[in-house]
């Protein structure tokens, strides 16, 4: 819910040269706690915590087109960066400003956090089991990065979404386009492809990704495949299969069971995670217990440290505001 809201009658002037009507401002956030055990790794039990603010503000300008602004606070966003790209991504996690309207659809920039119309839904459907403490090797994808455009157009007919994007990439860096179709007209089913390109001087990769979902009664089937494909002169080519089966118990209670297999190319030994999740959600409040296993991680069956199979159970309670 919002928790505080202000007048912003001055945010899209500072957007662009007309004035807007009175706008509003609002903050939501979520924090969560957990516990879990990793298999094969010297941290043992640990203890986790997450925490995230969204400060969103919008505003309707006098030709009738929408400005919105947001802000993300992320404690642990940019944690893996350098010290020096930590600075430049500074004081927020992710920002973006978005114009839009009936006619002309939505033009998202993003100076941080963005995402590309490929990468935005290449999350498999089992939710990215592998990243899990599995040790795994995070799966290629067409790259968004900051400065990056993401343009939604008008509707063309009902349930089809169609997006695109672009990333000009800096000095010597990678330059990257995407789109995407999504479909939902039959009750219960979603379908969605994407393409994105990325390129750098002598090297190009392709993303691909396919998704479909299927909700009935109690049960909800979902199935994903995302291709990466370098050129014919570099580079190793990747592809990430996966499945999920969700029950709903009761409007609280849910289990579920996917699976993710990553095939690398040149690699005798396929990775694979499975997952079972139950979870149950009360006042704001969920409560979530996993078990993940993995195999052939880093493409071998080698019982040392950090490769081969690996387990990890997590506890978890996240709350919403």
């Amino acid at each position: 819910m919002n928790i505080k809201k202000i007048g912003l009658t001055a945010l899209a002037a500072s957007l662009v040269s007309v004035s807007a009507h009175a706008g509003e401002m609002s903050v939501s956030g979520g924090a969560s706690i957990g516990l879990k055990n990793t298999s094969k790794s010297s941290s043992g039990k640990s203890w986790t915590m997450g925490n995230q603010l969204t400060f969103t503000g919008s505003g309707e300008l006098d030709n009738g087109m929408n400005v919105s602004l947001s802000f993300v606070i992320d404690q642990n966003d940019d944690s893996t960066l350098g010290t020096g790209a930590q600075l430049d991504n500074a004081p927020f996690d992710s920002h973006s400003v978005s114009v839009s309207s009936d006619s002309l659809g939505t033009l998202k920039f993003s100076g941080e956090g963005g995402s590309s119309a490929q990468s935005a839904i290449d999350t498999t459907a089992a939710g990215d089991a592998w990243d899990n403490g599995s040790g795994i090797t995070s799966p290629r994808a067409s790259e968004a990065g900051n400065n990056s455009l993401f343009y939604t157009l008008p509707s063309i007919m009902d349930d089809l979404t169609i997006n695109a994007s672009y990333s000009p990439g800096s000095a010597g860096g990678s330059s990257a386009t995407a789109w995407h179709v999504g479909y939902s007209g039959v009750e219960g089913l979603s379908l969605d492809y994407a393409v994105g390109q990325t390129e750098t001087i002598g090297s190009e990769q392709e993303h691909t990704t396919m998704k479909a979902s299927y909700a009935y009664s109690s049960f909800t089937v979902s199935y994903s495949n995302t291709e990466n494909a370098y050129d014919a002169t570099s580079g190793v080519d990747e592809e990430i299969s996966s499945w999920n089966v969700a029950y709903t118990v009761s409007d609280d209670l849910s289990i579920a069971y996917g699976t993710e297999t990553i095939e690398t190319e040149g690699s005798a030994v396929d990775e694979e995670v499975d997952k079972f999740n139950v979870s149950y959600t009360t006042g704001g409040v969920t409560l979530s217990a996993s078990q993940f296993n993995a195999s052939g991680v880093g493409n071998t069956t080698t019982e040392a440290h950090n490769t081969g199979d690996k387990d990890r159970w997590s506890l978890s309670a996240t709350f919403a505001f």
